[in-house]
C-alpha cells in the first residue's frame, strides 16, 4: 500500500514541479497518502513560498521539513491543494473525513485553484457510500443530528474519543443513500448544529491522481 502511495505522491509533485513559483502558496490536506506527498515535496521547499494546511498534523510535518506554514486569512490565493480522499466516484465527487479533518479540508479546497486529489485505486468507487460519511457536529447537537440522520435512513456512530482541530464532534453515518451527492450535501449541511459533512461535490478535484 505505502508503495502505491508513494506512487501518486510523485504523480503529483510531477504535476506542479515546473508550475511552482517562488510567491507560490499551496495547500496541502490530511491522511497517510498526503504525508508521503509532503516528504516529496520537501525536496522543493525553496522552489515556492509556502503552504496553508488543513489540520495540525500536517501542519506539523511540513514545519518539520522545513516549509513554511501560513494561516488561510493571510494568504491571498492557493495555487493548487492537494489532497486524498476515502472514495472516488466517476464524476469526482469525493467522501473525504475518514481523519476528522474535512472541514478545513473543503475550506482551503474552495480557496485553491486548482484541487488535486492523490488515491490509490482502492478508493475508486462506482457509487458513493461504502465508506461511512463523516459529518462534523457542535458537541450540543449531535443526539439531534443523529436522530435526523436516523430520519433519513441512515446509521450514525459517534466516532467515540475523536475531537476535531475546531474542538468538535464526528459521526460517521453508514447506509445513506449518497446517489445524488450535490443535493445530499446541502441538505446534512442544512442540519442546525452540522459544521460540515464529508461529501465533496461543490469542491470536486479539477484533477484526481490514480497508483499505477
Amino acid at each position: 500500500m505505502s508503495t502505491a502511495k508513494i506512487s501518486v505522491a510523485k504523480k503529483a509533485i510531477s504535476h506542479i514541479e515546473k508550475k511552482l513559483t517562488n510567491n507560490m502558496v499551496l495547500g496541502i490536506g490530511t491522511g497517510s497518502t498526503v504525508n508521503f506527498f509532503i516528504n516529496e515535496l520537501m525536496l522543493f521547499k525553496n522552489h515556492f513560498k509556502g503552504a496553508v494546511s488543513s489540520s495540525e498534523a500536517s501542519k506539523k510535518l511540513l514545519e518539520a521539513n522545513g516549509i513554511e506554514v501560513f494561516s488561510l486569512n493571510d494568504v491571498n490565493e492557493i495555487e493548487f491543494y492537494i489532497d486524498g480522499a476515502d472514495e472516488v466516484s466517476p464524476d469526482n465527487f469525493l467522501i473525504k473525513g475518514g481523519g476528522g479533518a474535512h472541514t478545513r479540508e473543503k475550506i482551503v479546497a474552495s480557496a485553491s485553484r486548482e484541487f488535486i486529489c492523490i488515491v490509490d485505486a482502492s478508493k475508486m468507487v462506482q457509487r458513493l457510500g461504502t465508506f461511512p460519511l463523516p459529518i462534523e457536529v457542535i458537541p450540543e447537537s449531535r443526539s439531534l443530528v443523529a436522530r435526523k440522520i436516523v430520519s433519513m435512513g441512515g446509521n450514525p456512530i459517534y466516532r467515540n474519543g475523536f475531537i476535531t482541530d475546531q474542538g468538535n464532534q464526528i459521526l460517521d453515518v453508514k447506509d445513506l443513500d449518497i446517489s445524488e451527492p450535490k443535493e445530499l450535501e446541502i441538505y446534512i449541511n442544512n442540519i442546525p448544529g452540522v459544521v460540515d459533512n464529508g461529501i465533496f461535490a461543490f469542491n470536486k478535484p479539477g484533477l484526481v491522481l490514480v497508483s499505477d
